[in-house]
């Protein structure tokens, strides 16, 4: 920076007129780096250039400006000779001519620096009692289903945001609150519309507040820069988003709501799901829920088929139960036919033995067997008397005899 007491003293080398200029130009704009000044418009040039090129004078005194078409197209007013402005500038200095000038940053009316110093004033106050502090914003709800709308019901405001809502989601449901967004009633009407949208919060299930209206100077704004909105909007328990004017307006609204958005259209697109999102997320869940379905159809036949092997017809089973019986009874057929000869066999064995030992072999040999009737078989010559009728047994028949002399031991009775 070169200060007052570097300028070169007389006694030092001579300076160009073009030196000097230049030392007086970086001497304002250091000193100088940005000033606010309100005075009368004349002189006014708009050459083809774009640049603004103007007088700004009080009744005292005047000063060059120039604006240039960069920061001229941010002006909403259009200036005219006699018009009163409040001016944002740096002070320099035109080389080529020497002239003193001041290069203009912003111009807005006269009588709009009041209000925007009102503005300024009152954005400090809530700024310093915390109303625009991130950690009190209340976050948007994940799936907005109602918008309680407060905004004119005339005008193109309105219109963009219904169209944008039904383009991107036709379930969305919209309450409008309709106020003047303009005008010495305009304040108190938003704020009874706040306090009703969120009177009737619960009963209508209103998910979000949409404050909006269309672009305006900052006069035609006025209303969303009053205190008593602001208040309002602060103690909402609905969030509330804030789609004042176009994108370059800045109210105090946009500071206290818990979201900004651009413009009336922007803040519908961000209250809403793309609804061509949300069929690509249904088609995705029908693809999904389609192979779960198909996959537990397939195990419940599986299953079926297994038990349908488990399981037989009536008739089946009876024709199975009759062929086992058969089987069962051949069996016991094969069984009983065995035992039956392993008995015969053992019989046989039995018989062999008892004929070996059978009284009717000794016959055979030339023995008898003499029996009487009360005495059965004759084994003692005392058990016969004379006059007995006896019987005697050979092996080919009987004979009858009558007992005339029982002869003991060679003795005669």
């Amino acid at each position: 920076m070169i200060k007052p007491s570097a300028t070169p003293s007389p006694e030092q080398s001579v300076l160009s007129v073009s030196t000097l200029n230049r030392l007086a130009r970086s001497l304002l704009e250091d000193c100088f780096p940005a000033v606010t000044v309100e005075g009368e418009i004349s002189n006014l040039a708009m050459p083809g250039s774009g640049h603004w090129y103007l007088t700004l004078k009080d009744e005292q005194a005047q000063i060059r400006c120039a604006m240039f078409r960069n920061r001229n197209a941010t002006v909403r007013l259009r200036p005219t000779n006699g018009m009163q402005v409040l001016v944002k500038g740096k002070l320099s200095l035109y080389e080529g001519r020497g002239d003193y000038q001041l290069i203009l940053e912003s111009m807005q009316d006269a009588g709009a620096g009041a209000l925007q110093r009102a503005f300024e004033a009152l954005k400090q106050k809530l700024a310093d009692e915390g109303l625009f502090d991130p950690q009190g914003k209340q976050a948007l709800p994940r799936k907005t289903r109602h918008i309680a709308v407060i905004t004119s019901p005339a005008g193109a405001v309105l219109h963009d945001i219904i169209s944008v809502l039904s383009r991107r989601d036709p379930t969305l449901k919209v309450t409008v609150i309709p106020v003047p967004v303009q005008g010495a009633d305009s304040p108190d009407a938003i704020t009874k519309a706040l306090q009703s949208a969120n009177a009737l919060r619960d009963r209508l299930a209103i998910d979000v507040v949409l404050l909006a209206r269309g672009g305006g100077s900052l006069e035609d704004l006025q209303a969303f820069n009053s205190e008593t909105v602001a208040r309002a909007i602060a103690i909402s328990s609905l969030p509330v988003v804030s789609a004042v004017g176009h994108e370059t307006d800045v109210s105090i609204a946009d500071f206290v709501a818990d979201v900004r958005a651009p413009t009336p259209s922007a803040a519908a697109e961000l209250l809403s799901a793309d609804q061509s999102i949300l069929l690509r997320q249904l088609e995705q869940f029908s693809q999904r829920l389609l192979r779960q379905m198909t996959a537990l159809l397939n195990q419940r036949q599986q299953q079926l088929d297994w038990l349908r092997r488990r399981l037989q017809h009536p008739g089946r089973r009876l024709q199975d139960q009759s062929q086992q019986l058969g089987q069962l009874e051949q069996r016991l057929i094969r069984a009983v036919r065995r035992m039956i000869e392993q008995r015969q066999l053992k019989l046989q064995m039995l018989a062999r033995n008892l004929d070996n030992i059978s009284p009717l072999q000794t016959l055979q040999r030339g023995y008898s067997i003499t029996r009487n009737e009360p005495n059965g078989v004759l084994t003692s010559v005392t058990q016969a008397s004379e006059g007995d009728t006896i019987l005697t047994r050979l092996s080919d028949g009987e004979i009858v005899s009558t007992v005339t002399q029982v002869i003991r031991g060679g003795t005669h009775e």
